[in-house]
């Protein structure tokens, strides 16, 4: 099961890096370059992202509609065991991937060294721990006892498909991503 929960993250990594790759190939010179890999160290250009936060609002069908962010990426925030966590959607991720920084914040509770290989990327292995989150939500859906990846570096969290596929429809048209409970 272990080894299964890090192919499915090494996917899910590798399709995240390859996604910002194009986007700053495809990204025109008067666009800022707030592009942040998913699992560097630069605190200053996530905030810069944070402070970016994209338009997340509900309709009454229950849907959700997010605006593609400058950097070409969809956010959401959501709450973790009841504590906001700023995520970029990643639905090419099969798990919740989150930061040190954010599992903390959510009350998750991980060893100093996190010496667990969860996956590989391109500067080698990527430590971390498996974790199972109690309470995911995001507008009107919710989820409870989701396993989860919380690694040792980076800063910016992952919503993937373990909560992305709870929802019915996810679906992309122009810069808006909608996600839907409708059948």
């Amino acid at each position: 099961m272990r080894g299964l929960v890090f192919l499915v993250f090494a996917i899910g990594f590798f399709s995240t890096i390859i996604a910002q790759v194009a986007s700053r190939s495809s990204t025109s010179t008067h666009t800022p370059d707030v592009i942040q890999n998913a699992f560097d160290d630069e605190p200053g250009r996530i905030a810069e992202l944070k402070a970016r936060n994209s338009a997340q609002f509900t309709s009454q069908d229950g849907s959700i509609e997010l605006e593609r962010n400058p950097d070409g990426h969809f956010y959401a925030d959501v709450r973790i065991n009841g504590a906001n966590v700023h995520m970029m959607i990643d639905t090419g991720a099969t798990i919740i991937v989150l930061s040190r920084n954010d599992a903390q914040m959510s009350g998750i509770a991980t060893s100093i060294a996190m010496n667990d290989v969860v996956g590989r990327g391109a500067d080698g292995a990527v430590h971390g721990e498996v974790v199972r989150l109690d309470d995911v939500e995001l507008g009107p859906l919710s989820a409870q006892g989701l396993d989860a990846i919380v690694v040792n570096s980076g800063e910016q969290s992952l919503l993937g498909q373990s909560f992305l596929s709870k929802f019915s429809r996810v679906e992309i048209e122009g810069d808006r991503m909608i996600l839907s409970q409708r059948s």
